[in-house]
């Protein structure tokens, strides 16, 4: 069986603004790294609606400019579903969150949203990510990380996440890095990860490490 499959954004789930090829293959290059074996496809809907003989699925895209149809969807949303009920975890990177607008169990699934016309970011640049006061086996032992990123704000997250990384904006701590778990399930959505510059933080690589592992289970 695969360890993890990340599923890269390409076709219409490319954009301008993040270099899905680039970014997916560093962390593949990570996941790989820590001993996994790792599988990158740019088959965006195909995947999704059947992902596979995978441990945990990695999901790495950006949102379509024009709406897919319902049906695309559904069996889009049908197959993370499955994936996840027969034990699956699911890394969600960066953009996901603004992405499958159109599958309401999407925020569900991820723990939050991306809202437009109100969830924003700062100029990407140098930033302080802040260890959140939760205790968690991804972040037990780790503290603040600097990376060169885009840091997304104003972000709507269901009740039930446990944030691991927070950053301030405005006089307000918004959560960054977070984790959701259920009796079938462990999901992490890692609102890191703009571009190759991300990835040349040692704390990121950490951090992504730590949750690789506890995603396949083994921390």
């Amino acid at each position: 069986m695969l360890d993890a499959l990340i599923i890269s954004g390409s076709g219409l789930y490319a954009d301008s603004w993040h270099p899905f090829p680039i970014t997916s293959a560093r962390i593949a290059d990570i996941i790989n790294g820590i001993g996994y074996s790792v599988d990158v496809t740019e088959d965006v809907e195909e995947r999704l609606r059947d992902p596979g003989d995978c441990r945990l699925l990695v999901i790495n895209i950006g949102n379509p400019a024009q709406p897919r149809p319902a049906d695309v969807i559904e069996q889009a949303c049908a197959g993370l579903e499955s994936h996840l009920n027969a034990g699956g975890g699911l890394l969600g990177m960066h953009s996901s969150i603004t992405s499958l607008t159109t599958m309401p169990a999407w925020r569900r699934i991820l723990g939050g949203r991306w809202i437009r016309g109100h969830s924003m970011h700062p100029a990407k640049g140098p930033a302080t990510i802040l260890l959140a006061n939760t205790e968690h086996p991804i972040t037990a032992g780790l503290a603040d990380l600097v990376v060169i990123d885009e840091r997304y704000s104003f972000l709507e997250t269901e009740p039930d996440i446990t944030v691991l990384y927070e950053h301030d904006h405005e006089g307000l701590r918004h959560p960054l890095v977070w984790t959701r778990q259920n009796d079938q399930a462990r999901v992490v959505y890692d609102g890191l990860g703009h571009d190759a510059a991300s990835y040349d933080s040692l704390g990121h690589q950490t951090l992504l490490c730590r949750s690789v592992r506890w995603l396949l289970g083994d921390s």
